[in-house]
């Protein structure tokens, strides 16, 4: 699908992935926006865009938000904590945002859906981790929840004539990001540099993919893959631990904090502590991440400490 002079909605526009994808999509096409910033800013949908403010677990909001004129659909929308305090009402609104998404792209003929789900569908999985990789055993209501709606998804596209691009995020990072573990080091140490909290052992490793990198990777999959249903991990093919990453924040910091652990192999409950997905399949498609995940790390490093300064 070529993504120019197209009528797009961006659902969690507002969000850290959602709008940096607006700011790329606004300059070649007409985009909505709707998202209730539970998770982001209007401030942070650019000016060329419309800005629906609204929760889509209500269909009248999906229903203001997608019309016959709309071409595509990028869904970003979500409740995004793995660990999040009320899981069984963050696993029922997600799927009912996307069944309400789908439901309302059926009923007025709009055929092109992009959807962001996540790593965390595979579980505690043989790394690297393709995209056929059975069985999902996810280990969170999150990753059960994601799971679920690729299902939707996947139904949608087999029997009712969807064109749909999933993809399974590694760990995104960049400017806007928050709630994550780059924000939550820099802001703990400039409350106190000579400390650090980090969650679980340090020994978690996982794959980091810079904003601008993903969405280079979803623009190209979405212009490329032509099935009815294209399923692609989106991450680098290295890995970074938790304890590397302390010590990228700190150095560009310029602090030497003493570490102190919670302790286990988890940060939280639903935490995968070991994670590098396969990018095979993306790379067959013609494209190839150009940042290994310390790289992804100290560039974010450095902008959100421009940010957040």
């Amino acid at each position: 699908m070529d993504l120019t002079g197209k009528q797009l909605v961006v659902t969690g526009g507002a969000g850290f992935v959602g709008s940096h994808l607006t700011n790329r999509l606004v300059s070649d096409n007409d985009v909505l926006v709707v998202d209730d910033c539970s998770n982001g800013s209007s401030e942070w949908v650019p000016e060329a865009a419309t800005f629906l403010d609204g929760d889509l677990t209500d269909p009248a909001v999906a229903a203001e938000a997608i019309t016959s004129d709309t071409d595509a659909v990028f869904h970003f929308a979500a409740s995004k904590a793995v660990d999040d305090d009320h899981p069984r009402q963050q696993f029922e609104d997600n799927l009912v945002m996307t069944h309400n998404v789908l439901e309302r792209m059926d009923s007025v003929g709009v055929d092109h859906l992009a959807y962001t789900s996540s790593s965390v569908v595979y579980g505690e999985a043989p790394r690297p981790t393709p995209e056929d990789y059975a069985p999902k055993e996810p280990i969170s209501e999150y990753g059960a929840g994601k799971l679920a709606e690729e299902s939707l998804i996947s139904t949608y596209a087999h029997s009712y004539g969807l064109q749909a691009w999933v993809f399974r995020f590694a760990n995104i990072v960049g400017p806007r990001l928050r709630g994550a573990v780059v924000p939550d080091f820099i802001e703990k140490l400039q409350d106190d540099p000579d400390r650090l909290v980090i969650l679980g052992d340090g020994r978690q490793e996982k794959s980091y993919m810079h904003i601008e990198e993903c969405l280079d990777a979803m623009v190209h999959v979405v212009e490329q893959a032509g099935e009815p249903l294209n399923v692609y991990n989106l991450g680098s093919r290295t890995t970074t631990s938790v304890d590397a990453i302390a010590a990228i924040v700190a150095d560009e910091m310029g602090v030497d904090p003493a570490y102190e652990y919670t302790g286990g192999r988890q940060g939280w409950t639903g935490d995968v502590p070991r994670m590098r997905l396969s990018v095979e399949k993306l790379s067959a498609l013609g494209w190839e991440p150009g940042q290994s995940s310390d790289d992804a790390i100290r560039q974010a490093t450095r902008e959100l400490l421009d940010e957040l300064a």
